[in-house]
This record gives structure tokens, sequence and C-alpha cells, in this order.
């Protein structure tokens, strides 16, 4: 039997329940760990969920931040020094990445208290997550303020990749999942998952086909 929730329910529920409710409506997100340092040098290392492809050439990526009234060191840290890094997660870290989620005075760092390693990379401002095996290297761009809910979308360009190279096919495409990385839905649900196909590009006069056939 199909449930119906109205707009008028949603704004109804309970704080937290709504929270969970509309962040679980998007199904499975990409998360990750943003690494960024300020200018004294203090680490952080943030759990995001609203990582998203902005375009290819040149290669920008979005994240999306409500500043509000606490502190927010990933979104300082960023404008701060212009350089963050984005560090897929696996299952072997998954705990400690969701504990980074939790609000620790500035000079606590999360790679710290959570045992996640820091990794500096060709002289790089920010620090790598060195048990993450694909790790991108970012420089600020754009702050884009939604005015609609007080939120801050962060696009920033790609400098350097790093991944294990039997993940790249000769077509450009990176196998995330031979990588081990994991998906989100939610808040605090985490994944596995297992591909199904990669298929042809669509046109309107050809039948799609699998390319992993080829």
């Amino acid at each position: 039997m199909q449930k119906n929730i109205s707009y008028d329910d949603i704004m109804a529920m309970e704080k937290q329940q709504r929270v969970h409710f509309a962040n679980s409506l998007v199904g499975f997100k990409s998360v990750c760990l943003v690494g960024t340092q300020n200018n004294e040098n203090l680490t952080n290392l943030a759990i995001i969920d609203s990582f998203i492809h902005i375009g290819s050439n040149p290669p920008l990526f979005g994240m999306i931040f409500r500043p509000g009234v606490v502190e927010r060191h990933t979104l300082e840290n960023i404008l701060q020094t212009n350089f963050y890094t984005v560090n897929h997660i696996n299952p072997t870290i998954f705990k400690q990445a969701h504990q980074t989620s939790a609000r620790y005075n500035r000079a606590v760092s999360e790679f710290d208290v959570t045992g996640l390693t820091t990794e500096y990379k060709k002289d790089f401002f920010a620090p790598f997550v060195k048990e993450s095996a694909i790790q991108l290297a970012l420089e600020f761009k754009e702050k884009v303020d939604l005015k609609i809910n007080n939120t801050v979308l962060i696009i920033g360009e790609i400098k350097e990749v790093y991944f294990p190279s039997e993940c790249l096919h000769d077509d450009g495409f990176i196998d995330i999942e031979k990588a081990n990385t994991i998906t989100c839905s939610g808040l605090d649900s985490y994944h596995k998952t297992i591909q199904l196909d990669r298929l042809s590009y669509a046109k309107p006069d050809k039948e799609i086909t699998s390319l992993l056939q080829n």
C-alpha cells in the first residue's frame, strides 16, 4: 500500500524527523571526506554528502554548506586558504568518517580523534586522507549564496587526482567500485554498490548496448 505525505505533513514533522525524511528522498548520494587546514596549519576533516559534478571543461565540482549560527571550520578554511581535498570513503574507514560530523573545537583535528592519517602531496596546501583510495585536490573558484534557505554553494576546480591505476578505463571512466568507494543515503546509512552495467551513449536511432561486453 502506497503512503502519501504532503508538504504540510513534512513541515509539521519534528525537526530531526523532517531532516531524516528529506535527506532520504534524494536516494543514494556521493559521500566523501573533505580535508582542509587554516593559515595556522590546524587541520580539519569533515564528511560531506553534497559533492556534485558541475562541469568537465574545466573540471568543476560543488558542495553545499549551511553557515548557520555554528562554526563551519571546513567552509571557513576553504574561503581562507582556497585549497581543499576530497577523499573517497571505503568500508574500512566509514565509521571514522562518520565521526568527523561531530562538532569538535577548532583546535581539535578530526584526523587525530579518528585515527585517520594526513598525507601531503606535491606541496598541495590541504591534507589528503592517506587511507582513501581516490583523492582529489581542488582549488576554490566561486561562492554562490542561495537565499532560498541560507546555504552556500562552493565550487572548486580539480588540480590533481590520485587513484589506483587499475581503476582507469581507456575511455576515461573511473571504476570507483573497484576502489571500494561506498555511498550513503540519508544522514547515517552507508552502502556498498553492485554495478549492473555500463550502457552505450543513448541516441534516438540506435539501440542501447552494454559497454561491459566490449
